[in-house]
């Protein structure tokens, strides 16, 4: 019953790590000295994400058909047996590091061999019939999303919401108001982490900060999604620190906000970003040059090949790790019972905490879960 209530919202969420990790170099190098076949991984991530497409639309449409509610289920079942194939890959990988090792454990070598072409060949199996079966109950690419809109984040945190997130605050305040060694007046802070982990909430935490909003003269919060458009970003930076982006000419737009930034110390937010473009963000970094020393710019975003490419100076890319069990619980008691002691029910107080051990740690996905499965029957 607890698997059932875990849905598309954490499995999406669950599979993005599940396609960093797949295609990350370590994995790949591993398959190639051990002569596996990398078209498999590849036709394992490939399927995945063809199933993974139409998740908001399965996510909606399983509230009142068994059968697609059933075809969730499945593919979150197969997408854990293939979680676990990759951890065994990676625990053998380690193990037989060295060329050495591998000719002294060549037997040991071939079992595993034959054991992961099974492996992968049954999930593969799995997910292709997933994939077919997902064209007969006619579930949609993209569907879903008017009810699961995803609305642009602002600068406010409801913070008695916030559970396991005092070091990692601390971390980040002690990265803003650090000087730079580098020499260089604006530091880029980027915090890297899976989808759900809960970026944007530290960043909103840190951001309203007395420490921090005493230290910084202007500060401007800018969610830039999937599409980086520098044009739309400069205005809202302008807009917030001198109230005049009253223009769609990038150039007039840059100047002004390269003067508005003279001489000021300045804390920006760039939340969620995906653009992995090199000139556009150099381009877009000169302007806000003209800062004062110990200028910060934080980016939140859950590639880390993006960490990468925004990097400058010293710091180095903030990596937020999942919360635990305790600290996930506490989440979900808070939405799912509210001021209700969640002891006084005891058999959804079990199903909730299996939930949450499904949830992986990612705080979206605890609290969508816990709103979802609990609270029309605790408060009924």
């Amino acid at each position: 019953m607890a698997d059932a209530l875990v849905g598309g919202a954490f499995l999406s969420a669950f599979l993005q790590d599940f396609f960093d990790r797949i295609a990350s170099r370590e994995v790949l190098d591993f398959f190639s000295r051990l002569k596996l076949n990398t078209e498999s991984l590849k036709k394992l991530r490939t399927t995945l994400l063809y199933n993974n497409a139409v998740l908001n639309d399965a996510e909606e449409k399983q509230i009142k058909k068994p059968a697609v509610k059933e075809w969730v289920n499945e593919l979150k079942d197969t997408a854990y047996h293939a979680q676990d194939l990759l951890d065994e890959i990676n625990t053998v990988a380690s193990r037989y590091k060295l060329e050495a090792e591998l000719e002294m454990c060549r037997s040991k070598v071939r079992s595993f061999n034959q054991g992961i072409e099974l492996k992968l060949e049954k999930i593969l199996g799995r997910l292709e019939s997933l994939a077919k079966e997902r064209d007969i109950l006619s579930l949609k690419e993209g569907g879903g999303e008017k009810t699961s809109r995803k609305w642009p984040t602002t600068s406010l945190v409801e913070e008695s919401s916030v559970y396991g997130r005092d070091d990692d605050k601390d971390a980040i305040i002690k990265l803003l108001l650090s000087n730079d060694r580098s020499g260089d007046s604006i530091s880029v802070i980027p915090i890297v982490g899976m989808g759900g982990v809960g970026k944007t909430t530290l960043a909103q935490l840190v951001y309203n900060k007395k420490l921090v909003t005493d230290v910084f003269e202007v500060r401007a919060w800018v969610c830039v999604s999937q599409e980086y458009d520098v044009l739309r970003i400069t205005k809202s930076i302008l807009e917030a620190v001198s109230s005049t982006g009253d223009s769609d000419n990038l150039d007039l737009l840059q100047v002004r906000l390269n003067k508005s930034l003279m001489g000021r110390k300045f804390l920006i937010v760039l939340d969620d970003v995906w653009s992995e473009n090199y000139e556009d963000w150099y381009a877009f970094l000169s302007v806000l040059k003209s800062g004062a020393y110990g200028s910060r710019v934080t980016v939140t975003t859950r590639h880390k090949s993006v960490a990468l490419i925004v990097l400058t100076g010293t710091v180095q890319p903030y990596h937020l790790m999942q919360l635990t069990d305790e600290d996930c619980w506490l989440l979900f008691a808070k939405h799912a019972f509210g001021n209700i002691d969640s002891q006084e029910h005891p058999e959804l107080e079990l199903i909730g905490k299996k939930v949450v051990k499904k949830c992986n740690g990612l705080p979206l996905a605890t609290s969508k879960n816990s709103c979802r499965s609990l609270t029309g029957e605790v408060r009924s």
